[in-house]
């Protein structure tokens, strides 16, 4: 099939990867504008652009409102097929929906209705979700309304972090689309409408959702502390510290200290008391230093049972 791939981050590349190699046409490559990276603020390639001049792709484009009129034109004059969407970063206008004759379909990383949004890999590890997976979907004005052509599922790891989910479900799309993309040229494709009432929103994330609560439970701090590894993190302060916290586990056990102070320093493990249970800190950093065990950390720093985290 002659395809236009629209995609960004390193979510989309084995997608664009995958259709490449199976030797559909890719007539053209929609990504975001180049952005500064870092402090030498230099412009970096998006992972799809790399991976598309990697692969001697021509046609790379880059506009900054995809929805432009003159771009729209662009994309006629390629004559696609059908466009693939895989976290691109711009929502399409209706003129661009109905360019292909198989129309837009999008990846999608949950299991829709649930998580539609921007952030549904790592909504699900923070909400405790016991299942996670992919959904192609044909895409309409609204955001992942359209109606599903298929799904995969897998089961989520006790230790899943965002991370991790994410690479899992970038590979599985990648494998999805494939036979999304022979069912709607063997004209075998399903439209499976979306029940309304069974949909979430997997709200965009931002750093200051990673500040440590203690008085929530601790299974609920475990989950954010996975879920938002390896990015915004989850983070408090110790001594006026910034930490970060990379890795955790509950203690069911309680004590009669305030919650968010330490009640208990193991070999492995900073113990500290939180609205139930306890959260024993496995994994942390401080600021300016890298990542380690708590065993490394407790080697090089004293602490003090009664030390309050957070709130500083």
């Amino acid at each position: 099939m002659r395809i236009v791939f629209m995609g960004t981050p390193d979510f989309s590349v084995p997608a664009l990867e995958s259709l490449i190699n199976a030797g559909h046409e890719i007539v053209g490559v929609v990504t975001q504008p180049d952005k500064p990276k870092d402090r030498g603020h230099e412009m970096k390639f998006t992972p799809v652009k790399e991976s598309a001049l990697k692969h001697n792709i021509e046609n790379i484009y880059q506009p900054e409102k995809v929805k432009d009129e003159s771009f729209v034109k662009i994309l006629t004059r390629l004559r696609p097929d059908v466009i693939v969407v895989v976290a691109f970063g711009q929502l399409l206008s209706k003129d661009i929906l109905d360019v292909p004759i198989y129309g837009c379909i999008n990846i999608h990383a949950s299991l829709l209705p649930k998580y539609r949004g921007a952030a549904p890999i790592q909504w699900a590890v923070i909400d405790g979700e016991e299942k996670s997976g992919v959904t192609t979907m044909y895409m309409e004005e609204g955001l992942d309304t359209g109606d599903m052509i298929e799904c995969v599922e897998i089961a989520l790891e006790p230790d899943e972090t965002g991370g991790t989910l994410h690479d899992k479900l970038s590979i599985l799309g990648g494998n999805l689309i494939l036979t999304t993309l022979e069912k709607l040229e063997n004209k075998t494709a399903i439209r499976i409408k979306q029940d309304e009432s069974l949909s979430t929103y997997a709200k965009k994330l931002d750093k200051k959702l990673g500040k440590i609560d203690f008085g929530i439970p601790a299974v609920n701090i475990e989950r954010l502390i996975r879920g938002l590894n390896p990015w915004p993190s989850a983070f408090t302060t110790m001594n006026g510290q910034n930490i970060k916290i990379w890795s955790s586990q509950v203690v069911e056990e309680d004590s009669n200290l305030e919650i968010g102070k330490v009640v208990d320093i193991k070999k492995n493990m900073i113990v500290v008391k939180t609205g139930v249970h306890c959260l024993g800190i496995t994994s942390l950093q401080l600021q300016g230093k890298k990542r380690m065990s708590a065993e490394d950390f407790l080697r090089g720093n004293k602490l003090q049972i009664g030390l309050k985290l957070g709130d500083d």
